[in-house]
């Protein structure tokens, strides 16, 4: 991947703004991100491919504060002098060479923390709306994406259950066993949810 390839990605033109690639490269990642479109192998292709041309660009693009920087650290050197304006013999000044600074690298943490977190509202709505497999699919594709998340895994946990209680209601009692069994095994530290479950589980004895 040459740099034209990395600024057509980004939808820019050669030679644009460290600020243009990095607004850019926030607005497609968010758009093509795989928390956003699970199972669309296309989608998560492209997020990779611009995450590649983000980074590449980011060693041969400085950013504006770097710029401005070294445009300053130039021009003393060139003139060794501050002008003040008056007649006065001019003052040597000495000038430390400056470091530029270590460009990070794109904050995928950011991105994911933001994504995480509108998954979740969308997991409640579809939860209170009872589409539980919409519910579960979103939940297993955040846990695979985030997959040391303690809080996402109580999430998924917490979906296997209230999908298995209503499955309970619904008569569904070997479906029912399956996700109750997931929750417990998804989250088996916590121990309210295990409580609860095994309240379910007491009630489906009850029925059989």
């Amino acid at each position: 991947m040459d740099l034209g390839d990395c600024y057509r990605l980004l939808g820019l033109r050669s030679g644009a703004s460290f600020a243009d690639i990095k607004a850019s490269y926030r607005r497609l990642a968010q758009q093509y991100h795989p928390d956003i479109n699970p199972n669309d192998i296309r989608a998560k292709d492209k997020f990779i491919a611009l995450t590649e041309a983000y980074k590449l660009l980011l060693t041969v693009v400085p950013s504006e504060e770097f710029a401005q920087t070294s445009s300053n650290s130039a021009a003393f050197r060139r003139n060794g002098t501050q002008s003040t304006g008056s007649k006065q013999a001019p003052t040597t000044t000495t000038v430390t060479a400056e470091k530029p600074p270590i460009q990070k690298p794109p904050n995928l943490v950011e991105i994911e923390q933001r994504l995480k977190w509108k998954t979740y509202e969308q997991l409640q709505r579809f939860l209170q709306g009872r589409r539980f497999p919409q519910a579960i699919a979103l939940a297993e594709a955040l846990a695979a994406r985030l997959p040391t998340d303690m809080e996402v895994s109580q999430w998924q946990a917490v979906a296997y259950q209230i999908w298995g209680r209503a499955l309970i209601s619904e008569n569904q009692l070997l479906k029912a066993r399956i996700y109750l069994k997931k929750a417990l095994k998804t989250d088996p530290k916590n121990k309210a949810l295990s409580i609860e479950v095994q309240r379910d589980f007491e009630k489906l004895e009850q029925l059989y």
